[in-house]
């Protein structure tokens, strides 16, 4: 099944700033050759549920190997089966509307 997520990776007890993680786990993501997209409250992620679910765990698995001894983690999933739809897809309806005035 084909599938779209949103998740942020929060590592708990490892002080204030968070980018390095944030660096690792998009390294793990560019690795998967899943198609990924960061942004500011964290990233967007799509292709076949289970290769999406395995780089996820992989971020965590990561993390943790860098010393972060608690990790929290927020997820979003959409899917749908009534046609195909890529993040792009949805990002460009929304412009096309937005051009309609």
């Amino acid at each position: 099944m084909y599938v779209i997520v949103e998740f942020a990776i929060v590592p708990v007890g490892v002080g204030v700033s968070l980018s390095r993680y944030v660096a690792a786990c998009e390294r793990v993501l560019a690795e998967s050759g899943l198609t990924y997209e960061l942004h500011a409250n964290g990233t967007n992620v799509e292709g076949e549920w289970e290769e999406v679910f395995a780089a996820i765990r992989r971020c965590h698995e990561v993390l943790h190997e860098m010393g972060a001894p608690r990790l929290h983690t927020d997820i979003k999933v959409g899917t749908r089966i009534d046609r195909p739809q890529r993040m792009a897809d949805k990002v460009q309806s929304v412009r096309e509307q937005l051009d309609k005035g």
